[in-house]
């Protein structure tokens, strides 16, 4: 079966062949993943297989075996196929209704995130987008990134000075530097930027504006 599809499997959703034509209003395409959940669920909803079994047999959770059993319970057959199915995929927007939106975004809402950004085209444009989708295309096209790639944004370091005195670096260190022979004082550093050669050292009571412009 090497270089087909996907393989579907088409089911009655009720039992009223009788000998007659079946409509597609009785028929439910369901692929093979699916209907495999379908023979387990229906054990596990006539209680003829506990759902942590259910879950091994599956590779699921027992949480999940219960939704697709509520499901089963709800709508039969059709609660276990996938609601994606039979909806547009992300491929299947045309170029020009892509563009349409990345322009009305750029132009009003550039400074917004995709999901504030998908309500206010539904509210004010009538496009029906999902989150996900306008997401990956602000991304491709630009406009937004992700707080990960946001993360790793790399930043231009800061080069030293190139001439001696062009910028001292002050920083103070509070610290009992007398022991017990004194009170605690700060001691101010002046440290040229370019040589990184200790300018002046200065004691002073706290680190303060008015220290540092004295030592100035």
């Amino acid at each position: 079966m090497s270089g087909f599809g996907a393989v579907h499997n088409v089911i009655l959703t009720s039992g009223s062949t009788n000998g007659h034509c079946v409509s597609q209003q009785d028929l439910l395409v369901m692929s093979t993943t699916e209907l495999d959940r379908l023979k387990v669920v229906q054990r596990v909803s006539e209680r003829s297989l506990t759902g942590v079994a259910a879950a091994q047999q599956l590779g699921l959770t027992p949480r999940q075996i219960g939704r697709l059993v509520k499901s089963y319970r709800l709508d039969g057959a059709a609660g276990l196929v996938s609601k994606k199915r039979g909806k547009p995929s992300n491929r299947a927007y045309s170029s020009e209704f892509k563009e349409r939106v990345l322009s009305i975004v750029r132009g009003s809402y550039a400074d917004f995130g995709p999901t504030l950004a998908t309500e206010k085209l539904r509210e004010r444009h009538g496009i029906e987008l999902s989150d996900e989708t306008l997401r990956r295309w602000l991304i491709d096209a630009g406009i937004w990134s992700s707080r990960r790639a946001q993360r790793q944004r790399a930043y231009q370091p800061r080069y030293r000075r190139e001439c001696f005195g062009e910028l001292i670096q002050v920083d103070g260190s509070e610290h009992a530097w007398f022991e017990e022979r004194g009170k605690k004082a700060c001691l101010l550093v002046f440290i040229d930027d370019a040589t990184s050669r200790i300018v002046e050292l200065r004691f002073c009571d706290a680190e303060s504006t008015f220290d540092y412009m004295h030592s100035a």
